[in-house]
Parts: C-alpha cells; structure tokens; sequence
C-alpha cells in the first residue's frame, strides 16, 4: 500500500508540476521549440529544473543499496542505440513538434478538460496498441528467417 500511495503523491506532483510550468499547453511548447520564429525560452527553466531534480535523484541512489520502497534498482538493460529506438525517437519528436503534446503533459491536461487534449490521447493509446500489433507481427516475421 505505501508504493502505492507513494505513487499516486508522485503522479500528482508530477502533473502540477506539468500544469504550473505550462507543458500542458501546446502553444507554448510550441512556442518553445520554435526557434526559427517567435522563440519562447521560458520552457528552458522548465527543462534545466528537471536536470537539476534528475541529477539529484542519480546521485541519491548512486549512495543506496536499493530504493525504499523495492529490494533492487531496475535498470535498462539494453546500452546501445539501435535502429529501433532512433526511429522512435525521430517520430516522437515529430509529433511533439507537430503537436505540441507528449504524452505526460497530454494526460496532465485531461484534468483542466479540452477536446483537443482528449482527441490527442485517444490517438495516442490508438498508436501505441497499433506498435504493440505491428512490432509483435514484424518479430515473429523476423524470427521464421
């Protein structure tokens, strides 16, 4: 029960976080990564915070054995880029650039209502259950060579 209460106060930091720093507006994220026009660098504060609370994280658990509330740290296993992840990467950054959502900040903006923000994650959940469909399908063709 405490990793769940843990979870949820974390989630719900989270998303004020994500409300108060206004990531769940797309014109301002836009506004942020529009570089070439009308350039707004107040997301640069949102972005190097985050740094400053991941790096104090790292650094946290760099000291401990395992996390409070777990018997071990999990950690990627996989250390390389690959093919797979920069076209994931690619077609993220292209739809957030589009868009002006990813995914966090798009369910944290479900709170204040808005059609766009519900049409963006319908899609979304629609596009993720369509890579789980394509990916298992391309793995299995792979695996029969």
């Amino acid at each position: 029960m405490p990793r769940l209460i843990l979870a949820l106060i974390a989630g719900a930091l989270f998303g004020l976080g994500l409300t108060i720093s206004q990531m769940i507006n797309p014109a301002k994220v836009l506004g942020f990564l529009d570089f070439a026009g009308n350039w707004d660098p107040s997301l640069a504060f949102v972005l190097a915070s985050a740094v400053a609370v991941a790096a104090a994280g790292f650094a946290l658990a760099r000291r401990r054995s395992a996390p409070l509330l777990d018997s071990r740290f999990v950690v990627p296993s996989k250390t390389h880029l690959d093919g797979r992840l920069l076209t994931v990467a690619v077609l993220f950054g292209i739809g957030w650039g589009l868009i002006g959502y990813c995914p966090g900040p798009a369910l944290a903006s479900l709170s204040v209502g808005g059609l766009g923000s519900g049409i963006f994650v319908i899609a979304m959940l629609v596009g993720m259950f369509g890579f789980v469909v394509l990916d298992r399908r391309l793995t299995r063709t792979s695996n029969r060579r």
